[in-house]
């Protein structure tokens, strides 16, 4: 997944925490081997070279994050959308890698392949339809479902409590050896530097939270920032999107893809949507002269004492 993973965790001195990192290492190796867009031989890969017209089995994982992440394209109207890979494609954010804009016969051709709808399940055998040039990308949730899959494997091996952390996406569960929760602090960053604002502290006993925003993933071009986080309805990146959204769930995948949708939805927009669906979203916005925070009633209740 190109990023960096650690695990805290409390257990008898006796452990063997080099059986136990190895374990966690194959999970991790699971979701790559299931997911990712950049391995030529993974699940995810081949379902996107299938041929029009045929139906792949899914393994147990990728089903669980696919049927997630339609759940939330159709809640969210398509703000986030897992067929969006032609367009991360064409912008150059994909195994490309080329980094540049692309022309707009281009963009309208990527766009006629990106379409939630597009997608049809046979829930009774774990299969999905490829209908002809769908091309998932599951980067903006996989992280989160590698979290949670992590953490469900120290639950089975008896470990009562740990804080799990794969690219940032959090989960944590269980009390610390002096009885205390973990306790993450919410990153207060604005522009470039890191501000001095109040922090916002989370202790995270059943939670996970999940960050994203246009500081991540970025190419400029001639004098122009472009952001990895792509529109799917209109086929570009975000145009003034929040700094950072980080999203508190019951689980990393879902924190992970709200995340996703609420920073395409924007800050306005995608802070009336949190509120109204009762999520715990926390926005950040650095457009204009100031930094602007906004946090829906649902994040405000979770915040540490």
């Amino acid at each position: 997944m190109g990023t960096t993973w650690s695990v805290k965790l409390a257990v008898p001195r006796s452990t063997d925490l080099h059986a136990l990192h190895a374990e966690v290492q194959a999970q991790l190796g699971a979701v790559v081997a299931q997911m990712s867009n950049w391995e030529a031989d993974s699940d995810l890969s081949r379902y996107n070279t299938a041929s029009a017209g045929s139906w792949q089995v899914l393994p147990g994982g990728f089903w669980t994050v696919l049927c997630c992440a339609l759940d939330i394209a159709r809640d969210s109207d398509g703000a986030y959308d897992p067929t969006v890979g032609p367009l991360v494609d064409a912008w150059g954010f994909g195994p490309s890698g080329r980094g540049t804009p692309p022309q707009a016969d281009a963009i309208a051709a990527a766009r006629e392949c990106v379409g939630w709808r597009r997608i049809e399940l046979d829930t009774a055998s774990r299969r999905v339809l490829q209908p002809g040039g769908t091309h998932l990308d599951l980067c903006a949730i996989a992280k989160g479902h590698a979290v949670d899959a992590v953490a469900s494997h120290l639950k089975s091996r008896g470990v009562a409590a740990a804080l799990v952390e794969v690219g940032g996406e959090l989960y944590g569960y269980g009390r610390k050896p002096d009885g205390t929760p973990w306790r993450v602090i919410v990153e207060a960053w604005s522009g470039d530097e890191y501000d001095d604002s109040e922090p916002r502290v989370l202790a995270l006993d059943g939670h996970a939270v999940a960050t994203s925003g246009d500081r991540w993933h970025r190419y400029e071009h001639d004098g122009r920032q472009y952001s990895h986080t792509l529109d799917p309805r209109t086929g570009t990146p975000v145009r003034d999107a929040p700094a950072a959204v980080t999203v508190i769930a019951r689980d990393a995948m879902h924190a992970d893809g709200w995340a996703t949708a609420l920073t395409v939805l924007g800050s306005d927009a995608g802070y009336d949507f949190a509120c109204a669906r009762g999520l715990a979203a926390r926005f950040v916005d650095t457009r204009g002269d100031g930094r602007g925070e906004r946090m829906t009633p649902a994040f405000i209740a979770l915040l540490a004492p």
